[in-house]
């Protein structure tokens, strides 16, 4: 509806792709260097100095990492519902309690079990690396799968002769669009420009987390040759898979009934299509292997960027040390009971009497958020070429300077629209990042 056409849609795809390969093929340089437990907040500390790694680190921990395995956790929970309708958002145990006119805490079946989960994988994480390894590897298996059905049966199954020409036909041709819904109309060529540029928030947001496998880098094997691998081979698989599944409602539904996808769940849309009614439980169980793999992974990783914030005294000193299965149990406990916290709080609208869910608006705030911190490590890479030049570097990033600087300035221009176009979001992004200043102030050990 932003776009408003499916070749602009797909270009939206690949500009993401685009994105998130070349920063992983530059943050690899880092990677290699620096192959330690901590991962991007390691490399703004070094690059830059223990500030910006701490206001890293405080970002990850207040929302980054635990608002997405809140949401994640309850999107679990959501599609639970579909198989079991006891499960559900309006079903409560205990009632909303509003703290003021647009905010209350409530304890719903979906929240309760979005709460399970989170308390099931933090306590399997704690028993030893080989768990969560464990469980992560099945998990991603299943749900690469399941995503390649998907592409598959639209394909194979789902051929619809009316859609591909309608969007196939008219692959440039605008429609439906929401006007003014980003500012400048996407029917003019700035306007479109925006659209592109604000819709990268969705895109980007799916294919984030691609850098937390540089998180547990001290307890990967060879590390500095296998992280950099699995960033380059990682995302362009996913990246791949993402576009392919784009082309496979393109040739299943038309772009109307894209647009217009009940609960915006176009996959579900695809799939009640080829499989008459049944998708939404296909769909659903899919959906639900996914998001458990991706909790997983959230929770297994985040805790080893805490771990070393510890270590250097910009955190809580338990989660600095490693229980008996050599793991920061600490960090993960504490992780998880932050993220549980995060899915009790509910936003209220008077108006419509509507609930919605805090970590939602925190996810959005901290999408640029998220964009400063990737300029500002891939950043690093010049910086630490002309500081520590002498320090080995077993991979170096893929066509530099000019493929690290186009990074920077397609994440740069998209975060300078962001902020001029989506400044309830994206200005309380930088406010949230800001508020760590006076405690690291307060935090930072003495000399």
């Amino acid at each position: 509806r932003t776009i408003g056409s499916p070749g602009w849609l797909l270009v939206a795809w690949i500009l993401t792709g685009v994105l998130t390969v070349v920063g992983a093929l530059s943050y690899g340089e880092l990677a290699a260097m620096m192959p330690r437990a901590g991962g991007q907040y390691v490399y703004l500390r070094e690059a830059f100095s223990p500030l910006w790694g701490f206001l890293y680190g405080w970002t990850l921990f207040l929302v980054i990492q635990t608002g997405t395995i809140a949401a994640v956790s309850v999107g679990f929970a959501r599609y639970f519902g579909a198989l079991w309708p006891w499960i559900a958002d309006e079903h409560y145990l205990v009632a909303p309690i509003h703290l003021s006119a647009g905010y209350a805490l409530s304890l719903s079946t979906t929240q309760l079990v979005g709460l399970v989960m989170i308390a099931l994988l933090t306590w399997t994480n704690t028993r030893g690396l080989e768990y969560g390894r464990v469980v992560q590897n099945v998990f991603t298996t299943a749900k690469t799968g399941a995503l390649l059905a998907l592409i598959l049966a639209g394909v194979l199954l789902g051929w619809n002769h009316q859609a591909v020409a309608d969007n196939f036909g008219s692959l440039w041709a605008r429609r439906g669009l929401a006007d003014g819904a980003t500012g400048p109309s996407a029917r003019t060529a700035f306007g479109l420009f925006v659209a592109i540029c604000v819709s990268q928030t969705g895109s980007l947001f799916s294919a984030d987390a691609w850098n937390n496998i540089t998180f547990t880098a001290g307890e990967v094997k060879n590390p500095r040759r296998n992280i950099p691998l699995s960033l380059a081979v990682g995302t362009s698989v996913v990246i791949g898979l993402y576009l392919l599944a784009n082309v496979a409602y393109l040739v299943t539904l038309t772009f109307d009934q894209i647009q217009h996808a009940p609960d915006d769940r176009v996959a579900t849309a695809t799939l009640n299509v080829i499989f008459a009614g049944a998708g939404t439980i296909i769909m659903a169980v899919g959906i639900m292997v996914s998001t458990f793999g991706c909790t997983n992974g959230l929770v297994l990783a985040g805790a080893r960027a805490y771990y070393a914030m510890a270590r250097d005294g910009l955190f809580f000193k338990s989660a600095g040390r490693l229980n008996d299965a050599k793991v920061p149990a600490w960090g993960l406990v504490l992780q998880g009971v932050w993220a549980a916290f995060l899915v009790l709080p509910r936003t209220y609208n008077p108006e419509t009497h509507a609930y919605g869910n805090l970590y939602s608006n925190l996810l959005d705030y901290v999408i640029s958020a998220a964009l400063i911190f990737y300029i500002l490590t891939i950043a690093g890479i010049f910086r630490l070429r002309q500081t520590r030049p002498e320090v080995d570097r077993p991979y170096r990033a893929l066509g530099y300077p000019i493929v690290p600087a186009l990074y920077i300035l397609g994440a740069a221009t998209i975060l300078l629209v962001l902020f001029v176009y989506r400044t309830a979001t994206t200005w309380p992004g930088l406010i949230i990042v800001l508020l760590g200043l006076p405690v690291y102030f307060a935090w930072r050990p003495r000399p």
